[in-house]
């Protein structure tokens, strides 16, 4: 048996798209994102997204990582699979359409606002609150310095912020192999005064280019520091993989995610 997926990438955080239409009751879903996400054996992703087309603009999606564990919610994934849907409703045109998306995480808006010249969709994400969460296991274990500004927070799924000097001396795949079970961000201010520059190890899928969640996090974390100036209308988080900015409502830390969503390739895979 054959599935239909498309590929797409938010930033350099790569996706893979099925329409769960295909799909039967004997489909091993954590078995098939990590065949289908494995960089040498499969396709390659950072993780694996399933679209249901409900009614209407109503659309549903889970999310598996590469190493098969699922995930709540993805700020990258989102828009991928927000891309994938709206091609196969409306075509491949940029005209607005907003969808309402059912997650593990609660229902998310998403609207695509407009076609980007190279073909990538350009959409916003109203990620919901930051909220906050106790720290997690193993923490202490990282031995960050008492003086550096830490936040543990909730986008739906779990984020360990770390304010730092520089980012590029920090050796993030050893400080996330500590805490594999959270996605840790590591921040510094600028290089310009609206913005912040992140790295991130996620959860499930090791060091990636970009994370939406992770950019929502930093971005609240970075206003409630003092970083970027309360009243900056959007941080721009620079990542590996380019760059997202993010609105952050300080009094209700309510946050949208804006961004790329880029169509990379039709493929065919064994079920």
């Amino acid at each position: 048996m054959q599935i239909e997926l498309t590929k797409h990438h938010g930033l350099g955080n790569d996706f893979l798209v099925m329409n769960v239409a295909q799909a039967d009751a004997s489909f091993d879903w954590p078995t098939l994102a990590q065949r289908w996400c494995d960089r040498r054996f499969g396709v390659g992703a950072d993780g694996l997204l399933l679209l249901e087309i409900k009614s209407g603009n109503r659309l549903g999606m889970v999310l598996y990582n590469a190493d098969g564990s699922r995930a709540e919610m993805s700020g990258n994934g989102i828009r991928c699979l927000v891309q994938a849907a709206h091609w196969q409703i409306n075509g491949p045109t940029g005209q607005p359409t907003t969808f309402i998306v059912d997650t593990d995480a609660g229902e998310r808006v998403v609207s695509v606002e407009s076609d980007w010249t190279d073909g990538a969709l350009h959409i916003s994400v109203d990620m919901g609150r930051v909220t906050d969460l106790h720290e997690p296991n193993n923490w202490a274990s990282l031995g960050c310095n008492p003086d550096r500004p830490v936040r543990h927070v909730s986008m739906g799924n779990p984020h360990s912020v770390v304010g730092v000097d520089d980012v590029r001396v920090v050796d993030l795949a050893e400080l996330g192999q500590k805490v594999p079970h959270i996605n840790l961000e590591i921040i510094e201010p600028g290089p310009e005064p609206y913005a912040i520059t992140l790295r991130v190890h996620e959860r499930g899928a090791g060091i990636t280019m970009a994370c939406g969640t992770g950019a929502c996090a930093a971005a609240e974390a970075a206003v409630a520091w003092g970083l970027v100036p309360a009243t900056t209308p959007e941080v721009v988080v620079h990542m590996d993989g380019g760059d997202a900015k993010v609105r952050v409502d300080s009094a209700t830390r309510a946050v949208t995610l804006i961004g790329p969503a880029v169509f990379i390739a039709s493929i065919s895979v064994p079920a």
